[in-house]
Order: structure tokens, then C-alpha cells, then sequence
């Protein structure tokens, strides 16, 4: 990218669906088949052209930042071994990206979280990416994301089609078509509509493209939702008003996405990504295919 931007990655959520897995370690480490959930995560902003990265943490999120750290006397027994395949994966993390952690203190929200990357990221656009949804990485979205707020200088939220009995258990985009088949104006957002009050079936997961004006109307955001600082409600307001810091667009992704935010979408993430491994794959497929008679 001729101008690159940096990344914010909210990790400092209690992760309560996945306990007791999540009362000593974060939810973010939890593996998706053998790497964990925030790996994929910095290694999608890394294929986007990012390599300046900041971590939400809260409090025991310390695992985190271990495993983008060194362990150098796991590397030299790896290399005693002459197990150079695991070392090159081991070595391989701790060199992704320049990789940040701030603590966000109090958890009130999301948009509280993003406003705690205010002095990080200064006066610039940038990428905003949530570790529930894991984008596979043959079908990039934030870089079409990116290209999109760089030439048309405006906030970008990514946004998908569900059935329309499933936008209740999403935030959903009011949208106006553009020229681009992919991208849409956004007018406004709804925070899980029931099916007969959404205004579309395009609900937003989690990938944000955002100008700095962002951090002042956090600033005066108050309370919403669940008594937190919510992002949704801040861009609502960017929405309604293209002066403040251009247009809000959404960018209609139509790939592979997988949603690790509850138990089976979890279980369901990690089966199909072994199953599209070359490693792993052929053998788990005919696993499944002796079992499926059983169930």
C-alpha cells in the first residue's frame, strides 16, 4: 500500500461463553485447528499491508502478548531437534508485525476499547478488526476495504448478507446502492432488529476501516447498549452527518468468513479450515464420513 495504516484489535473481552476454557486463558488464544483465533487475525492485517498492530488487552490477557514474543529456549531445542518445520512456524510469529498492547482498563465497550487507541494511531485513518470473525484468507476484504476509504475518503464497515431470520443476532446497515456492485452508502444502523424491523438483510461483522474524527464523537458517545460506549452508536452519528468525516460505506463481502464468537460456530470454524488443509484434510473428511451414520 503507498500509504499504509495501523490496526486495532479489541481483546480485552471475559470471553464468559467459552468458560470455564476462558477463566485462565483469553479467549483469543483459544486454537483454530493449530494456531489461535488472534493469529489469523494478525496475519490478515499483515496480507493487507499492515505491520503496526495494537492490542486491546484487560486484565490476565498476558498470553497474548507471549505469543508474539520470542521464546528463545524453545526455538534453540527445536533447532537441537533439527525440527526446522516447527521452528519456522514458531520463529514466524514473533516476526509478523510490530505488535502493540495497551490495557483498556474499565470494560465499557467497544467503543471505549477503540478510544483507548487514540494516542497510538494519532491522527489517522485505521483498521479496526474483531477477533470473533475470522476472514479466510483467499478472500480478502480488508484491503478492498481499505482501497475504498483511501479513494472515496470515508469510514468503512464491513458488511455481509444473513438470512433474514439471523439479523436479530446482528447489527444491521439502512444502505443505499453505489456505482460499485460491492460498495453501498450507509444511512444507518440498527442494533439486532428483530426480522420485521431490520431495514436489510446486510449485517456488519467485524471489520472497520475508520477516520480519526472517530475518536471525537467517541469521546461525547454516551452509554448505550448494555450500559458500554458503543462503536455502532458513534457511527451512527458519522452517518447522519458526512461533514464531520466524509461518508459511511459498507463493503459487501460475499467470501469466506468464519464466526468463532459462540461454542458451535467455533466447532464449525475449526472443521471446515482442517478440512480445506491438505494435511489434514483428507484424513478428517473420511473421519467424518465413517462417523455420519452413527449420529
Amino acid at each position: 500500500m503507498a500509504n499504509p495504516i495501523k490496526a486495532v484489535i479489541p481483546a480485552a473481552g471475559l470471553g464468559t461463553r467459552f468458560l470455564p476454557a476462558t477463566k485462565a486463558m483469553p479467549k483469543e488464544m483459544l486454537p483454530v485447528v493449530d494456531k489461535p483465533a488472534i493469529q489469523y487475525v494478525v496475519e490478515e492485517a499483515v496480507a493487507a499491508g499492515i505491520d503496526d498492530i495494537l492490542v486491546i488487552i484487560g486484565r490476565n490477557k498476558n498470553a497474548l502478548a507471549n505469543h508474539f514474543d520470542r521464546v528463545t529456549e524453545l526455538e534453540h531445542t527445536l533447532e537441537q531437534k533439527g525440527d526446522h518445520s516447527k521452528l519456522s512456524r514458531v520463529t514466524a510469529t514473533s516476526s509478523l508485525a510490530d505488535i502493540h498492547f495497551v490495557r483498556q482498563g474499565d470494560p465499557r465497550g467497544l467503543g471505549h476499547a477503540v478510544l483507548r487507541a487514540r494516542k497510538h494511531v494519532g491522527n489517522e485513518t485505521f483498521a479496526v478488526m474483531l477477533g470473533d470473525d475470522l476472514i479466510d484468507a483467499r478472500d480478502p476484504l480488508l484491503s478492498r476495504m481499505i482501497d475504498v476509504s483511501t479513494q472515496r475518503a470515508a469510514t468503512v464497515v464491513a458488511l455481509m448478507e444473513v438470512d433474514p431470520s439471523q439479523i436479530h443476532l446482528y447489527g444491521c446497515a439502512d444502505v443505499d446502492a453505489t456505482d460499485e456492485t460491492d460498495v453501498v452508502t450507509i444511512k444507518g444502523l440498527v442494533e439486532k432488529p428483530s426480522a420485521e424491523e431490520a431495514p436489510s438483510n446486510l449485517a456488519i461483522i467485524g471489520r472497520y476501516v475508520l477516520r480519526p474524527e472517530i475518536f471525537d464523537v467517541l469521546e461525547t458517545t454516551p452509554p448505550g447498549k448494555g450500559g458500554e460506549i458503543q462503536l455502532t452508536d458513534a457511527l451512527e452519528v458519522l452517518a447522519a452527518d458526512a461533514e464531520i468525516a466524509g461518508p459511511v460505506l459498507g463493503v459487501v463481502f460475499s467470501g469466506r468468513r468464519y464466526d468463532t464468537g459462540d461454542r458451535l460456530d467455533y466447532l464449525k470454524s475449526s472443521i471446515q479450515l482442517a478440512l480445506d488443509r491438505e494435511d489434514l484434510g483428507p484424513d478428517l473428511a473420511a473421519w467424518i464420513k465413517e462417523i455420519a451414520p452413527t449420529i
